[in-house]
């Protein structure tokens, strides 16, 4: 807590400790959002440079994590957006939060357990679609999906990072979960098969 009231004042130590701690966090996220790990790292920066700039703004009492989410998320989106930036694919597969030594810390695939070469095939098909139809959605229903289904936040969380009402939300996830429910459909009835 005097950590995030000192940062809240704008204590230069307090900022470096903050930003040595979520640095891999946030470049995760972000990159998750731009699929350009240089674009990430540069936005990653950025971020922490609003982050600073906003500290009087900031509620000692409240998430640091979320708000500076916010400030990410927002920064990404305008990227993604605005076009400034190439896109890159990059898979669902890639690290969703990456540790300060650079190190994966949790995947957003599901464990491979594939007795044969064959059901290992079908598996990494299935993968390639889901991640083929996330990838289509609009940046913005992309981003809620993720956060609802890969980093499992709640409605309010997201609506603060995505900065719009829960009900809103709720219409872009069931607007995205529909979408992605029409394009994996093939999918489903294989697997019923």
């Amino acid at each position: 807590m005097e950590l995030l009231e000192r940062f809240a004042r704008g204590d230069i130590g307090a900022f470096e400790a903050l930003f040595r701690e979520f640095q891999g966090s946030m470049y995760g996220w972000i990159v998750r959002i731009v699929r350009d790990r240089d674009v990430a790292e540069e936005l990653t920066v950025e971020a922490f440079w609003h982050v600073y700039r906003a500290h009087a703004r900031f509620d000692p009492d409240g998430n640091f994590a979320g708000w500076a989410r916010r400030i990410a998320t927002n920064l990404a989106l305008n990227s993604v957006r605005d076009t400034r930036y190439r896109k890159l694919e990059v898979s669902i597969d890639a690290p969703v939060t990456i540790d300060a030594k650079g190190e994966d810390e949790k995947r957003l695939d599901v464990p491979e357990k594939h007795p044969n070469i064959e059901q290992h095939l079908v598996e990494e098909t299935r993968k390639k679609m889901i991640r083929h139809a996330i990838e289509k959605l609009p940046e913005k229903q992309r981003a809620a999906v993720l956060l609802h289904k890969y980093q499992e936040l709640d409605y309010g969380e997201i609506s603060k990072i995505l900065q719009c009402s829960e009900s809103a939300l709720k219409s872009l996830l069931f607007r995205a979960y529909e979408t992605l429910r029409v394009e994996l459909a093939p999918l489903v009835a294989q697997q019923g098969k």
